[in-house]
């Protein structure tokens, strides 16, 4: 993790730069003045969705908190939000387009399966049950796998017998 910190300027400044490449190649296109007048109405249309995203995100987890059920589906669906207003937000064609996109639902879907998933591969677990709630287990009948890790692979008691099995990722096949 730490490792890939130190690229962070470097990538902040070749986004910068790709910005304002963009924005040059839209304002030959279009004109400046409108190329302008696009990334101003864009960055005053992510205010707005800013405040809509942090409430939806807020009655989306207080919602599932109230429900005793597990917050970190809205908490990821919430943060996919906000970043993409976030990202419309700021000045920048580039930065807008990706804020809109991550707006969209399915775009917003694959975004939060992706956070989902990092997020259970750095915590527990245990906590990422909590978190997402339990994971589902695909069970198959029939002479069992070997499995590279057999400490690692989840086993089932079926009526005293061993079924071996495999944990899927909710979307995955």
């Amino acid at each position: 993790m730490r490792r890939g910190l130190r690229f962070v300027p470097l990538a902040l400044l070749a986004a910068t730069l790709l910005e304002l490449v963009v924005f040059v190649a839209v304002g030959r296109v279009i004109g400046f003045g409108w190329a302008v007048l696009a990334v101003f109405a864009a960055s005053l249309l992510g205010l707005v969705l800013l405040r809509r995203e942090g409430m939806r995100a807020w009655r989306g987890f207080r919602a599932s908190a109230e429900a005793g059920q597990p917050p970190g589906r809205q908490v990821t669906d919430g943060l996919v939000g906000l970043l993409g207003a976030l990202l419309l937000a700021m000045p920048g064609l580039l930065t807008g387009l990706v804020g809109v996109l991550l707006l969209v639902p399915p775009v917003r879907r694959l975004a939060r399966n992706g956070v989902q998933r990092a997020a259970e591969r750095r915590v527990s677990s245990m906590v990422a049950g909590d978190l997402f709630g339990p994971r589902r287990v695909r069970v198959r009948r029939g002479a069992p796998q070997p499995a590279p890790q057999p400490a690692a692979e989840p086993t089932v008691v079926d009526g005293g017998r061993a079924i071996e099995g495999e944990i899927v990722e909710p979307g995955r096949n």
